[in-house]
């Protein structure tokens, strides 16, 4: 039984923001990764469409999320579910840290605007 203790977290930042991947294939996940993202005070992440559908969870804080042109105010306890082909853009306009938790199927990618696509170690 595979149990990965939060001191064995693998830490990853990107864009800002912090990523602390807990499941995925390395750690005996084989479908799913998931990860707590911490975004902190004036994170503006890029735009990004992504491959595959992630469920993200708000822990802690409050961010403003679009998806696909649609921008809505995320609090605490909220789930936004993002589909296949879907553009994600993440803003923490407060003055604390939010805190997520994220999980979506093994070998996700995303592009960015300018083209660039990311195999996201958290993910893979």
């Amino acid at each position: 039984m595979p149990v990965v203790r939060s001191s064995e977290g693998v830490v990853h930042e990107i864009h800002g923001a912090r990523f602390v991947s807990y499941a995925n294939p390395r750690t005996g996940s084989e479908e799913l990764c998931a990860w707590r993202g911490e975004i902190p005070a004036g994170t503006k992440a890029p735009a990004h469409t992504v491959d595959r559908e992630e469920v993200f969870h708000l822990l802690t804080g409050e961010l403003l999320i679009t998806l696909d042109g649609r921008t809505e105010r995320v609090a605490a306890g909220d789930t936004v579910i993002i589909n296949p082909g879907a553009t994600l853009a993440v803003e923490n306009p407060t003055d604390r840290t939010a805190t997520s938790w994220v999980t979506t199927s093994v070998g996700l990618t995303a592009e960015l605007a300018d083209g660039t696509r990311l195999a996201p170690p958290w993910a893979n």
